[in-house]
């Protein structure tokens, strides 16, 4: 089992910047040091109406970090920013203005036709795209029709899970999502509410290449530092996959 990727999200430092409206704290500058701690990429949203991160951000960080990944609206202005600036990689999430965080994976099934097109302009210019899905086998499908190359699986409803009941139920659903992605040619990413005490199990399933992880890792920078924060993570992610290789190896053994 492979360790999956860790992408930083750093919106929520340009959340604190905003706050303001001055420069500081630079988003860029928490990229810079993700990164230097071990962070696979960086992760940014874009959003319509620019709450947090900027058109600028994005473009620094395009020159500054070597994996770039850009969350973003299938909305034609930011379709052709991404195509000017041109990440390492995109992925397609739903939008809505009055919402705090997203709340839920993109409908692929809504407007499969328009889905497809941005997909393949996207694709054209070289950029890797996923699209942010529910656990759904009927997303999973519109998604690879489309002809997204990965999708990131929606962690919202495990990470919120109240019960040990209703947690081992939606970490299910995320399994067998994840199993009926790869079945049809999808590379499989999840995030969304993870954090240190609940990563675990997300990082251990298997198939999953990549997480993306923002809101708790900022939120603990601001107590312990950034490059802390990451390199407690990307730990954590680390010790939870070689356990349970351990744990199968040593399943095997005693069958």
């Amino acid at each position: 089992m492979r360790i999956p990727r860790l992408g930083v999200n750093v919106d929520h430092v340009a959340t604190l910047r905003e706050a303001r409206r001055i420069a500081e704290p630079d988003p860029v500058a928490a990229a810079v040091l993700a990164e230097l701690a071990g962070a696979d990429g960086v992760t940014v949203h874009l959003r319509e109406d620019r709450r947090h991160v900027q058109e600028r951000d994005v473009r620094v960080l395009r020159g500054t970090v070597r994996h770039l990944n850009l969350e973003m609206a299938v909305e034609r202005t930011v379709v052709e920013i991404a195509l000017d600036v041109a990440p390492q990689a995109v992925c397609l999430v739903p939008e809505r203005r009055e919402e705090v965080t997203t709340e839920g994976g993109l409908d692929c099934t809504r407007d499969p036709q328009g889905l497809a097109r941005v997909v393949a302009e996207l694709a054209e210019a070289g950029i890797v795209v996923s699209v942010f899905i529910d656990p759904d086998v009927r997303q999973l499908q519109a998604a690879r029709l489309a002809g997204a190359a990965c999708v990131e699986l929606h962690t919202g409803r495990y990470a919120n899970a109240r019960t040990a009941d209703e947690r081992a139920a939606t970490l299910n659903e995320l399994r067998m999502a994840s199993a009926a992605g790869r079945e049809i040619g999808l590379r499989i990413h999840a995030g969304h509410g993870l954090n240190l005490a609940n990563v675990a199990p997300v990082a251990t399933l298997p198939g999953v290449e990549e997480l993306n992880i923002g809101h708790s890792i900022v939120g603990r920078a601001v107590l312990v530092g950034f490059e802390r924060a990451v390199r407690e993570m990307r730990e954590e992610i680390r010790r939870a996959v070689l356990f349970h290789a351990l744990a199968d190896d040593g399943s095997a053994a005693g069958a």
